[in-house]
């Protein structure tokens, strides 16, 4: 199998290249040397999609994009967040569409943004009653310009990720530093839920895309147990062994964050209702014992 790879080099994306077993594995980097210092030493690593033949590939995963948080929303750091995931995508689809033999899947990243902010009812990749605000926009456009390789050739995943818990990066290693020291805390009412996913699952989701043929369309890429953020704050305090006593009020996020802290004041309570229908088997299904092996692991 040959498959191409953008954002390989990111949290997701390294994990995943660790577990692929392929014939040839090509990632789409801006910064070659950069990526060779992450990536193991047999992937193949190219900064034009011009340098690939999208005749001879079997599977395209498209998981690139700028991070969304890391910053704040001024409009050009908007722009940069779109662009960054719609304009490697368009360019994906239009390779693929211009081959004889296309790649037989395209596995496309997505967010669980997409649904906008919501209440604490459950939502399944069936939910119509979208929140119409920054993140769904940006991931609107994003599907809907991947949806556009879907043919009687290629089968089309939209993956919406969750919050990905790992040891070595994400959500999870910028909370950290204050649970450890015992400054940890809910945000805001902590009534908001949060949909979270271990990285192992993460990948084990991304394989089963990739090998199951009767996968197709929107995905949502999150754990069957989605938790408030005042449970989520209760559990990791008790996995660090520290106290959950202090508080972040939400004008200090906003404060710090402007616009984008709206992604950590309200959330969705999400749930993987084709993946469980698909009987998909996750490792890590309770935050407990998801949190335990990521920080407690010799």
């Amino acid at each position: 199998m040959n498959i191409l790879i953008t954002g390989g080099s990111g949290l997701i994306g390294q994990a995943l290249i660790k577990r692929l077993q392929a014939d040839r594995i090509i990632v789409l980097t801006r910064n070659p040397e950069k990526s060779a210092n992450v990536l193991p030493d047999n992937i193949e690593l190219t900064s034009s999609l011009d340098e690939v033949d999208f005749n001879n590939l079997d599977v395209v995963v498209n998981l690139a994009g700028e991070a969304i948080v890391d910053k704040r929303w001024s409009s050009t750091q908007k722009n940069t967040i779109c662009q960054s995931r719609w304009q490697i995508t368009q360019n994906l689809v239009d390779k693929i569409h211009a081959a004889t033999t296309p790649p037989h899947s395209f596995i496309s990243g997505s967010a669980i943004g997409f649904y906008g902010r919501q209440g604490p009812s459950a939502i399944d990749e069936a939910h119509q009653d979208i929140y119409d605000e920054f993140s769904h926009q940006v991931c609107q456009k994003w599907e809907a310009i991947a949806q556009q390789a879907n043919s009687d050739k290629t089968r089309v995943c939209l993956i919406r990720t969750g919050i990905v818990l790992a040891s070595n990066g994400g959500a999870l290693s910028k909370m950290l530093p204050a649970f450890r020291f015992g400054l940890g805390g809910p945000i805001a009412n902590g009534q908001q839920f949060m949909s979270w996913i271990h990285i192992d699952d993460m990948v084990a989701v991304l394989l089963a895309a990739i090998e199951q043929p009767d996968l197709s369309g929107v995905i949502n890429a999150t754990a069957p147990t989605p938790v408030s953020n005042q449970k989520f704050s209760e559990t990791l305090s008790t996995v660090l062994s520290r106290p959950c006593m202090f508080r972040v009020p939400a004008f200090v996020l906003r404060i710090l964050l402007g616009e984008s802290a709206d992604l950590i004041l309200y959330g969705q309570n999400v749930l993987p209702r084709k993946l469980l229908d698909n009987h998909f088997k996750f490792q890590y299904p309770s935050l407990h014992k998801a949190l335990t092996q990521l920080l407690l692991k010799s």
